[in-house]
């Protein structure tokens, strides 16, 4: 059921955002009299799943999900119509009209892709404003668990103040900076220390496994979840929610602190003080010979460590206005993130290209539980995504076309029909082996 609800929201999002595109390039063409030929969710290689012809132009659903498409009369496209092309050029094809309505019908695209992500994020901060969890608000610093936190030379009770020179705003954002920074500035028992980040840091997450998860967690309280069965405590009057403040008299502020306490005592009867219902109560319990007392921790949320007065959120809202500015701050930090982690990925030092998904990856990335705040969220992430990938410039992207029309428009020379033909060809087969790798990586890493 978690695969269909993930599975569905990816095709949903996958969908509204290649109509759209597809959108803006199909507006342009026909304002400028461009016939269209064809308007396809997918592709529709042999045969299509569903098509009916409106006017001019053939609109319909194809069967490999792929993308998606609008075949323009007259221009060198994934259709490969090389024999339209050899005919005389006709005054509504695309190759018949000025360069700069040219240029505006292959931008339309992507100009959607930037205007959709940045309309989604406004109306986001508008709806739900923002929650979350400053950096400058976990005084204690963070909680070192991880074995690649320690590679990193950090320790519990760390604070993390800066990643490449620029404050980190917000702590659920550490690992991110981390992966798109190359060094960072730690406070240590009121010493600041600078530190690098190592070229290959991506390829060391990576290999952490697809379930790793964050590197980097704020200090916990030592909040009780349940007791394990075949615990010694078993029968012990320990109850889920209950606090350890202190062990054996000493006190204790977070999870971390309990670790070296109980080594003490291996083997012996203690007892715990917890807070249960605002109320302190000394337990009686048995520790075993690893050093613990067979009770599973956690089940804390931030809001919950908010309510127990550990840390402080940031809780903004946004008017209309407000909403604005937000949301194009975070389109652009999004953008250059993804610009950031594009370039990591070009270098094979870094490991990076490890990282790099198919469908499989992005459609992971949905939560198993329909969240229409999480929905859009991710919508708009792909749409900005979308946008970057189909600017650049490879023949068979957008990007490969406005390269060719703006040499047209600067030069007053033209590419040869040929020439366009071969380059998209050579594109193509560069999106088809990065398509392969991408989707690689991720039968790789389900199967490994």
């Amino acid at each position: 059921m978690e695969i269909f609800i993930k599975a569905s929201q990816f095709i949903l999002s996958l969908s509204l955002l290649i109509v759209l595109h597809e959108l803006g390039h199909f507006i342009p063409a026909k304002l400028f009299k461009i016939k269209v030929e064809k308007f396809y969710l997918f592709f529709d290689y042999k045969f299509s799943i569903l098509k009916k012809k409106i006017g001019d132009t053939v609109y319909g659903i194809g069967w490999i999900p792929l993308g998606g498409y609008v075949k323009i009369a007259g221009m060198i496209d994934e259709s490969m119509d090389t024999e339209q092309m050899a005919l005389p050029p006709k005054p509504w094809e695309f190759r018949s009209k000025p360069a700069w309505q040219r240029l505006i019908v292959m931008l339309g695209g992507v100009f959607v892709n930037f205007v959709l992500g940045i309309f989604i994020y406004i109306m986001l901060m508008y709806a739900y404003g923002e929650k979350y969890l400053p950096n400058e608000n976990v005084k204690d610093g963070i909680w070192v668990q991880d074995s690649l936190a320690v590679k990193l030379g950090l320790q519990t009770g760390d604070k993390v103040l800066t990643v490449d020179g620029e404050k980190v705003k917000k702590f659920s954002e550490l690992t991110l900076e981390f992966i798109n920074g190359n060094s960072y500035q730690i406070e240590r028992n009121g010493t600041i220390l600078d530190k690098e980040i190592p070229e290959d840091f991506i390829s060391q997450l990576m290999d952490r496994g697809k379930d790793a998860g964050a590197f980097l967690f704020p200090r916990y309280p030592f909040v009780i979840a349940g007791v394990q069965k075949d615990s010694l405590n078993a029968t012990a009057n320990i109850l889920p929610k209950d606090i350890v403040t202190a062990i054996n008299g000493t006190p204790i502020v977070y999870y971390d602190e309990a670790k070296s306490e109980f080594a003490k005592h291996k083997g012996q009867e203690i007892s715990i003080t917890v807070k249960r219902n605002g109320t302190l109560q000394d337990v009686p319990v048995k520790v075993s010979s690893y050093g613990n007392i067979g009770v599973v921790f956690g089940g804390t949320s931030f809001n919950d460590l908010e309510k127990l007065g550990y840390y402080k959120l940031a809780n903004k809202e946004y008017s209309f206005a407000e909403a604005i500015p937000a949301g194009w701050s975070k389109s652009w930090k999004t953008l250059t993130d993804y610009v950031k982690q594009l370039k990591k990925i070009f270098n094979p030092s870094t490991g990076a290209y490890k990282g790099l998904g198919g469908f499989i990856s992005i459609g992971s990335i949905f939560p198993d539980e329909f969240s229409a705040e999480s929905f859009w969220n991710i919508t708009a992430f792909l749409s900005i995504m979308l946008g970057f990938m189909n600017l650049l410039p490879i023949p068979a992207l957008d990007g490969g076309h406005v390269v060719f029309t703006l040499w047209e428009m600067i030069t007053g020379r033209k590419p040869g029909d040929k020439f366009l033909e071969y380059a998209q060809v050579v594109g193509f087969v560069l999106l088809i082996a990065l398509l392969l790798f991408a989707n690689g990586n991720d039968i790789f890493r389900l199967f490994n």
